[in-house]
C-alpha cells in the first residue's frame, strides 16, 4: 500500500474546565490515502469536529494540552512547535490542507463581496505563488503582481464553473447574502479547491442546506474530488451521506476511534457493537427508529478502556482495558474483545 497522505496516531488530547481535564480525544488513530474521501461518523459531541480541528491547526491554544500523539501530512509534523517546522506549516495550512466549513454564512465577510474575497485568497494562496518568496515590503503590504492576479482571476472562473455556478463573473460582483446557501456552498468548495491542496476537511458541510441541495452539494464534491485526486475528511452526522460519497469510513465513540472499514464492510458486516447500534438507529422503511441506550460518558471522568463499555450488552471486565486494532477484512479493523464478526486470523485457523 502507498504511504498515507493523513496518518493521526495515538492522538491524545483536551481541554481544562470548571470541573477538571476534559478529556476530548483518547488515543485515536486515523489513517486516509492520497485521493481517498474519508467519513468521519459518530453522534454528536464524539469528538469529530475536534479531531479535524486539530488536522487543520486551528484549536485554541488557551487551555488546550496535547497529551500524547502525532498528525502527519507525509514526512511533515502538523504538531511540532518548532520555529523552522511553523514555517513548513506556513506552507501547508490553506494550501496542502484546506477547510470547508459548516455554515458558510459565518465564514464569509459580510462588507466585502465575494470577488474581493477570493482576490484575497488567491494573493496569499494561489499555488502560482511561492510562499517562501522574499520582498522587501511588510507581508500586509505586499503586492499583488497584475500578471499573477489575471493567471488566478482566469483560475477562479474555471473553477466556479466546475462547482456549477451559474454566470460566475457576476457572483464574484455579489455580496455574500445576496446568493442562496447553495451557491455560498459551491463557493466554500471552490475556495478550498483553488489552492490546489492535497487534502480537504469538510465539517458537516451540507448541515445548513435542504435535501435536494445537500445531494447536489454532494455529488459536485465527489466528482472534484475524483477529479483532482484531492483526498477528503468528511466529518457527518449522515450515515445516508457517508454512504453516497465516501470510500471509508472511521467510526467515533467519546473521543475513540472504534472501528475504520471500507464503505461497503462498515455498511454490511460491521465488527463493533457501537457500529451496529448506530446503523440500526437509522429510520427503517416505515419511519421507525431505534435509539442507543445510555448517554456518553462524562469526558472529565471517562471509563477505563473502551469507553462504549457502560453502554455495551456485550461488555466484559476485560473491556476496561482499550483493545488493540483487530483485523476484520482488507483495509477493515475494529477495536473489540466481542465483535459481532469474527477476525480475518480466526477465519484463517478454522480454514487451517
Amino acid at each position: 500500500m502507498s504511504q498515507p497522505l493523513l496518518k493521526v496516531d495515538g492522538l491524545s488530547l483536551g481541554f481544562r474546565g470548571d470541573g477538571g481535564f476534559a478529556h476530548i480525544l483518547d488515543g485515536v488513530n486515523v489513517t486516509i490515502q492520497p485521493g481517498e474521501i474519508m467519513g468521519l461518523v459518530g453522534e454528536s459531541g464524539c469528538g469529530k469536529t475536534t479531531l479535524a480541528r486539530a488536522v487543520l491547526g486551528v484549536l485554541p491554544r488557551n487551555g488546550l494540552q496535547i497529551r500524547g500523539g502525532a498528525i502527519r501530512l507525509r514526512d511533515i509534523d502538523m504538531l511540532s512547535h518548532e520555529p523552522a517546522e511553523v514555517g513548513r506549516q506556513n506552507r501547508v495550512r490553506g494550501r496542502k490542507v484546506t477547510f470547508i466549513p459548516q455554515d458558510p454564512f459565518t465564514s464569509l465577510n459580510p462588507v466585502l463581496t465575494i470577488g474581493e474575497q477570493i482576490d484575497d485568497l488567491m494573493k496569499w494562496k494561489s499555488p502560482l505563488r511561492d510562499p517562501d518568496e522574499r520582498s522587501y515590503w511588510p507581508t500586509l503590504l505586499r503586492p499583488y503582481p497584475r500578471a499573477a492576479r489575471k493567471a488566478d482571476r482566469e483560475k477562479v472562473m474555471e473553477t466556479l464553473d466546475e462547482v456549477q455556478l451559474p454566470q460566475p463573473a457576476q457572483i464574484l460582483k455579489k455580496y455574500p447574502h445576496e446568493v442562496s446557501g447553495g451557491q455560498r456552498q459551491r463557493l466554500m468548495i471552490a475556495m478550498a479547491l483553488l489552492p490546489e491542496p492535497e487534502l480537504i476537511i469538510a465539517d458537516e458541510p451540507t448541515t445548513a442546506l435542504d435535501v435536494t441541495i445537500q445531494a447536489q452539494i454532494l455529488g459536485v464534491l465527489r466528482k472534484l474530488a475524483s477529479d483532482r485526486g484531492v483526498a477528503v475528511m468528511l466529518t457527518t452526522h449522515d450515515l445516508g451521506s457517508a454512504y453516497e460519497i465516501c470510500d471509508a469510513i472511521t467510526v467515533m465513540y467519546a473521543g475513540q476511534e472504534v472501528e475504520a472499514a471500507p464503505v461497503g464492510s462498515f455498511f454490511n458486516a460491521p465488527a463493533h457493537p457501537y457500529t451496529a447500534k448506530l446503523l440500526a438507529s437509522r429510520p427503517d422503511a416505515g419511519g421507525s427508529m431505534t435509539g442507543i441506550p445510555g448517554e456518553l460518558p462524562n469526558f472529565y471522568a471517562p471509563p477505563a478502556g473502551c469507553r462504549f463499555i457502560t453502554r455495551c450488552d456485550r461488555a466484559t471486565e476485560r473491556c476496561t482495558i482499550r483493545p488493540e486494532p483487530t483485523r476484520f477484512a482488507a483495509g477493515h479493523v475494529a477495536r473489540c474483545y466481542h465483535p459481532l464478526t469474527a477476525p480475518e486470523s480466526d477465519r484463517k485457523e478454522k480454514r487451517a
